[in-house]
């Protein structure tokens, strides 16, 4: 298809709005959603209440330093002592179309209207444009982000194909026969997608029309994005978010940083303390979201990135985040899905035969790789019966695969990593 994927913008005049008049917008909107949240979401009255705070004590942006801010660990106990949702649901149950579940688990509410522009900014700013084929290689398997997606390319005017994970040669096949021109999934699976396609003889070019690419829930080097673009001659463009609060940034066509989405409120914050940082600054991604029904305010991501807002040549003037840098915790993403610390102590907990456990994660080619390592007490009679069914367990637990090695007692230090990182990104 003929389309200019290189200039224009979602919402010209929220995309293009000077920062005095941003910040006057946002302020109004969170003081809207916080008067809401104080009298529907019981966890957010209770936490203003003991911060002595009240909803005009929110007159802009400036006061969400007053409130701390919401750990996920603080969601997971928040919601185990009041399921489903902690308090945090600021709608009536029969305003809700769906309930995600996260690995965690955390149960998370979707509004029966979906309002939230976002996603479809960020893709209209990557060059996805009305007409597009577009399939989607995301899960929908109990978590948000497809169901998300398929409605974003709804706002775009583009076609949906909802084909989920996995299934790589249908997908191959689908891609084909239906004139695709929009991969929207992991950077990873983009990759396999260009193997197999290679290994049965297509042309990555010619037999398959992909023109533009949008992936997350993966870092994407720069090494990898060339190679996919050189491959499919597309253009590959990533976004950052997360399954509680949605988008928080997205590449332009300069690639160079993740502009702040509109709808919602972005913040650096140093670790520990909640103090706002500036420019250039290492610190926590805290996002507050204008979302009546799941009114998450000053919500810690647990992911360290730096702003900058010096100008962008694409015209947008929101701040953009340079690069995702690590964690602040040992929570992990793995082939696109968290894993938690408490995980790996959950499945220990199963197995009597096992000591001290760790989680490594590795990168191979373009690919993680997962190994649950485990002391492996002495007289347990069937070694494989147990790392099959230790595996069975990593699966259901951790919904990833991945591989079992068991190691003499006392090789994995006391003060080891529960899960050690081993990967690095160029």
């Amino acid at each position: 298809m003929e389309a200019n994927r290189s200039t224009g913008y979602f919402d010209s005049a929220r995309e293009t709005m000077s920062q005095d008049e941003r910040l006057a917008r946002q302020g109004r909107r969170l003081r809207e959603v916080i008067i809401h949240a104080y009298e529907h979401a019981e966890a957010i009255r209770k936490r203003m209440q003991k911060a002595a705070l009240l909803a005009d004590d929110f007159k802009g942006v400036e006061d969400l330093a007053k409130l701390p801010i919401i750990k996920k660990t603080e969601l997971i106990e928040e919601q185990r002592k009041a399921l489903p949702f902690g308090g945090f649901l600021g709608l009536g149950k029969t305003d809700l179309r769906r309930i995600y579940v996260s690995p965690g688990p955390i149960y998370e509410p979707g509004e029966a209207h979906y309002n939230d522009r976002r996603w479809a900014q960020a893709l209209y700013a990557g060059g996805f444009r009305p007409g597009d084929v577009a399939q989607i290689t995301f899960n929908f398997n109990m978590v948000p982000v497809g169901f998300w997606l398929d409605k974003a390319l709804q706002q775009l005017g583009c076609i949906s194909i909802p084909a989920g994970v996995g299934n790589t040669e249908l997908q191959l096949q689908i891609m084909k026969e239906l004139g695709v021109t929009a991969y929207m999934g992991t950077p990873s699976f983009l990759a396999t997608l260009a193997e197999r396609a290679e290994k049965a003889g297509l042309d990555t070019r010619r037999d398959l029309r992909l023109e533009v690419g949008f992936v997350a829930a993966e870092p994407l080097p720069e090494t990898l994005r060339s190679d996919l673009e050189n491959r499919f001659g597309m253009l590959v463009r990533q976004s950052y978010g997360t399954a509680d609060v949605g988008c928080l940034g997205f590449e332009c066509i300069e690639k160079n940083g993740m502009h702040f989405p509109d709808d919602c409120i972005v913040e650096i914050v140093e670790p520990g303390t909640g103090k706002g940082l500036g420019p250039d600054q290492v610190g926590e991604v805290v996002a507050t979201v204008f979302d009546r029904g799941y009114p998450l305010i000053r919500f810690g991501t647990g992911d360290l990135s730096l702003f900058t807002d010096a100008p962008c040549p694409c015209g947008r003037t929101s701040p953009r985040l340079i690069k995702i840098m690590g964690r602040v915790d040992q929570l992990t993403k793995v082939k696109g899905l968290f894993v938690h610390p408490s995980q790996v102590d959950e499945i220990k907990a199963k197995f009597p035969q096992l000591g001290a456990c760790q989680l490594v994660v590795l990168r191979e080619g373009n690919q993680d790789r997962m190994i649950f390592k485990a002391e492996l007490a002495a007289g347990d009679a069937n070694i494989e019966d147990l790392r099959t069914r230790i595996g069975r367990m990593l699966q259901e637990v951790m919904r990833l695969k991945g591989e079992v090695e068991f190691a003499p007692a006392g090789s994995i230090p006391p003060d080891a990593k529960k899960i050690d990182d081993l990967r690095t990104w160029d």
